[in-house]
């Protein structure tokens, strides 16, 4: 006779609490959204995951308080949900139209990209940062914030609380930016375009750049959109190649011969999903409406995985990690802005692409 295996009480009451108080971060997002006009997240100044992590870190303390965390934590499930909403954000990333209309934010991601890995690795190495650690701020901030942070951290095997720290550091970060970059832009005169392309360039969250770029007009909008799918179209590529890295050089063993397996073993499976669902997005078998509907699904998923980093936020691990990180992650950030600035005037002012 054959038992019957049932879901534990905790997951399902954890995974409730997570859905109802998802609910919760999008009727406040809406409710802020008309306030402002019915603009939606573009014009809201309290960012969704923003929101999503203190309504997380609220509830956290309460857990804590009536002892109820530890119950409720099988349902608190924020890897699961951050590789949902990678996934299906590429929903938005149409390869045609950045080859077609994205020459120059191609060109600049690969500049960016680059420069901006290299120098977060060589300043987190300056300052002894761990090298999974090192490996998913350098990704964060080069490329797209928590999305390359998730992609990066499977390649590395980082640890949960790594994605936290980053995914924190990120989170506080990105919403200045949104309202500062714009306010800059406008004192130094640029254009539309140019500016566009700062925002999609330097900040990490694509609901910030959004954000940013609708601030400033609709052409830097949809400059800042582009330049920001084409980052977020190296993510991939970047997985594969750390992911390649940890295992012939920072984790290989003496006289080891690390094989092909090995890598594919290593390498986050979730990314194929990115690719695939970017490949029939650009191929045009994802028609407009559903589209629509994924990166409706995207959000939802990216809001439960920042309330879900509320929610098992520990501030005594991160003090742990101390601030060496902090300031690696800052000075990176503001290497990136610089470099941002110059990249956006030559490619998108000066040559005009």
């Amino acid at each position: 006779m054959t038992t019957r295996k049932t879901l534990p009480v905790g997951l399902i009451i954890g995974l409730a609490l997570v859905g109802a108080l998802t609910v919760l971060v999008a009727e406040f997002d809406a409710a802020i959204g008309d306030w402002f006009g019915g603009r939606g997240v573009a014009q809201n100044p309290l960012e969704y995951p923003l929101v999503a992590v203190a309504l997380g870190l609220v509830a956290n303390a309460l857990l804590r308080g009536a002892k109820a965390h530890a119950f409720v934590r099988p349902g608190i499930r924020t890897e699961l949900f951050l590789k949902a909403g990678l996934v299906l954000m590429a929903a938005g990333l149409n390869i045609n139209a950045i080859m077609k209309d994205g020459a120059g934010g191609l060109l600049q991601a690969l500049i960016l990209v680059t420069s901006v890995f290299f120098f977060t690795w060589w300043i987190a190495s300056r300052f002894g940062v761990p090298p999974q650690l090192k490996a998913v701020m350098a990704c964060a901030i080069s490329i797209c914030g928590v999305s390359a942070a998730i992609a990066a951290a499977g390649a590395v095997l980082a640890k949960k609380k790594e994605i936290t720290y980053v995914t924190a550091l990120v989170i506080v970060t990105a919403l200045p930016l949104m309202v500062l970059m714009p306010w800059i832009a406008r004192a130094v005169g640029l254009s539309e375009t140019v500016a566009g392309a700062w925002f999609g360039g330097n900040i990490d969250t694509t609901a910030a750049v959004v954000g940013a770029g609708t601030l400033y007009g609709e052409v830097a909008q949809q400059t800042a959109s582009v330049v920001k799918m084409a980052q977020n179209a190296l993510i991939g590529v970047v997985a594969f190649l750390l992911a390649t890295y940890f295992v012939v050089r920072v984790e290989r063993k003496p006289n080891e011969r690390p094989s092909a397996g090995v890598i594919w073993q290593r390498f986050p499976k979730f990314i194929l999903g990115f690719v695939l669902v970017s490949i029939l997005a650009s191929a045009g078998i994802l028609t407009g409406s559903a589209v629509v509907v994924l990166k409706a699904l995207s959000k939802w998923a990216f809001a439960a995985a920042f309330l879900c980093i509320g929610l098992e936020l520990s501030l005594r691990e991160l003090g742990a990690m101390g601030w060496r990180p902090v300031v690696v992650y800052l000075s990176a950030t503001v290497f990136n802005t610089v470099l941002a600035f110059g990249a956006a005037w030559l490619i998108f002012g000066l040559l005009g692409m």
